[in-house]
């Protein structure tokens, strides 16, 4: 078997393949034309193999080197990846969670500064995203999702059931009598704003009200945070996770308009890769978690959700 070709000569090689010319391929590796070349010839020779016909016009690849380029290609990609991957994993002092952006706002980040006092000696780095991370990249170290579980290939604990409340900015004025809305009719003759994985139908039926015409949500976002910070705002009410506006409620900053209250179709999970037992960073944070919750359920009168699966 012979020894891979050395990187030098593949970089300058798949360089040369996708721009057409060694002249645009020093020009981006920041090397001399003189250079290029001679790692194309220390390739061929090595491999022996033609990549290159040479031409009065320049070098054109053969079917070989066309299919080697396009191999070789996806595999400098593959290493690329890998060492982004490799930097970005946390050190033994940092403690990575994926979580959703408006989670992390709402509930996780008033929360954390607990988290640092009982684990001092932990830097704490959040990724947020709309998408669900691949635990299996290694890249953070515990993800707290929303969902019905049974993700393949990850451990889950099951955290708590979220429930859907309405609420508005206090200084919002029901336009025309220029007052603040306090019924369930009131809400639905309200501007809406709005989310799709928050539905109008469950809490309409539970208050026994008409579902609202599509022209009352006046605006829409598939980001929590983006609804919320229009309310703030007393841009119209909304119907929100009570996990996302509790702080807002107890501070004053929202209100909740009626007591009617309807259950949240996806709970929150604590998520991390399927191994046999957790390290200690992961330990430690499902520990003060499974506290946080308790005390959040607590608080908000909730029955208590926590089971491992």
């Amino acid at each position: 078997m012979k020894p891979i070709p050395p990187l030098t000569a593949l970089r300058c090689f798949e360089a040369v393949a996708r721009l057409g010319g060694v002249t645009q391929a020093a020009r981006e590796l920041h090397v001399t034309h003189s250079a290029v070349s001679q790692q194309i010839k220390v390739l061929e020779e090595s491999m022996g193999v033609a990549l290159f016909v040479r031409e009065a016009r320049g070098l054109r690849l053969t079917e070989e080197g066309r299919f080697y380029a396009l191999e070789i290609r996806a595999a400098l990609r593959d290493i690329t990846q890998a060492t982004r991957r490799a930097q970005a994993r946390p050190h033994e002092s940092e403690l990575v969670i994926a979580t959703l952006p408006s989670f992390a706002q709402h509930w996780l980040v008033p929360r954390l500064a607990s988290f640092r006092h009982a684990h001092p000696y932990y830097r704490v780095r959040l990724l947020t995203s709309l998408q669900i991370e691949d635990l299996r990249q290694g890249v953070s170290d515990v993800g707290i999702r929303m969902g019905q579980g049974h993700w393949p290939d990850v451990a889950q604990q099951k955290l708590f059931d979220d429930e859907m409340v309405v609420v508005a900015a206090p200084h919002f004025a029901l336009a025309p009598h220029g007052r603040f809305p306090v019924s369930a009719e009131d809400v639905i003759a309200c501007p809406l704003i709005s989310s799709p994985d928050a539905p109008w139908a469950p809490w309409c039926q539970a208050a026994g009200v008409a579902e609202p015409d599509a022209e009352a949500v006046v605006l829409s976002s598939n980001d929590s945070n983006i609804v919320l910070g229009a309310v703030l705002l007393g841009q119209g009410v909304a119907l929100e996770r009570r996990s996302l506006v509790a702080h807002a409620l107890a501070r004053g900053e929202l209100v909740q308009i009626t007591e009617i209250r309807v259950p949240y179709r996806y709970p929150y999970w604590l998520v991390w890769q399927q191994r046999e037992t957790l390290d200690a960073r992961q330990a430690h944070f499902a520990q003060w978690i499974e506290g946080q919750v308790d005390a959040y359920l607590r608080d908000s009168g909730s029955p208590l959700s926590i089971a491992a699966t």
